[in-house]
């Protein structure tokens, strides 16, 4: 999958891309059929809501199962990456997002760059988030959100939050969300099961709680450039992995 001149034009200026269902319903049949048995396994790349068992985020999926493998070196996901970061690519990590029905708790304001630069000493902000949505998304089942262009301002001053949810995280303060939305407004991309999105390390973003029936559970591969590989190695493999080798990509028809 190759990106046109206009649309890397559109990922610099705006700090991502959306491309609604992107993938086949069997693709994206074969990813959903995989969750229930990797969220009903209790291992420490499970992190579960805060005072509930629905699980938050599943880390490494690709490392211990057969069809999150193949996605994370599905064509599609790392070719425009490539293009974009203009390098080959790692995984830095490895994520499924479940935001459950009734029990998805919030992600608070933050750039993914905030915490691997803090966490990870990543050097530079060389990566981005690729994500495929595995249920439709809609406006009430806790939607991300984004400040577009906000990437352009770069590494914002971010605090630890290590009490609001389960996972801690590098958040940024409410003056400075105000002055970002101010600025660039918020937009929240919306689509079928199968959409991708791409959105620079930068980008700044949050998602609400989920209250609604509807799962929405979101795959996250983060893609880092191999020269920008991270320097500190204080939180575990599953979380930050230390394989820097580059990618190399199956067939587009490797989910099929």
């Amino acid at each position: 999958m190759k990106l046109t001149p206009a649309q890397v034009e559109a990922y610099h200026r705006e700090g991502y891309l959306f491309f609604p269902g992107l993938f086949s319903a069997d693709e994206t049949r074969v990813l959903n059929a995989e969750v229930p048995n990797l969220y009903a396994e209790e291992r420490p790349e499970n992190v579960r809501e805060k005072g509930s068992t629905a699980v938050r985020t599943n880390f490494a999926a690709h490392t211990y199962n057969d069809a999150y493998r193949r996605l994370a070196r599905h064509p599609r996901l790392i070719e425009p990456a490539r293009q974009i970061l203009g390098d080959d690519v790692y995984i830095h990590q490895f994520k499924i997002n479940g935001k459950a029905a009734f029990d998805g708790d919030v992600w608070q304001w933050h750039q993914d760059y905030g915490t691997w630069f803090n966490d990870d000493d990543m050097p530079d902000a060389r990566a981005m988030n690729v994500a495929v949505f595995l249920e439709d998304v809609n406006e009430f089942n806790g939607p991300l959100m984004f400040i577009p262009r906000s990437h352009q301002k770069g590494r914002q001053e971010a605090g630890h939050d290590v009490s609001t949810t389960s996972y801690p995280l590098w958040t940024i303060d409410n003056a400075t969300i105000t002055r970002l939305v101010a600025e660039g407004g918020i937009i929240s991309p919306k689509g079928p099961a199968g959409s991708m999105m791409m959105f620079h390390c930068n980008l700044v973003h949050a998602s609400g709680s989920n209250l609604t029936p509807w799962n929405r559970t979101i795959v996250y591969l983060s893609l880092n450039s191999c020269v920008n590989h991270i320097r500190r190695f204080k939180r575990p493999e599953y979380i930050a992995h230390r394989d820097f080798a580059p990618i190399q990509c199956l067939a587009d028809d490797c989910l099929n």
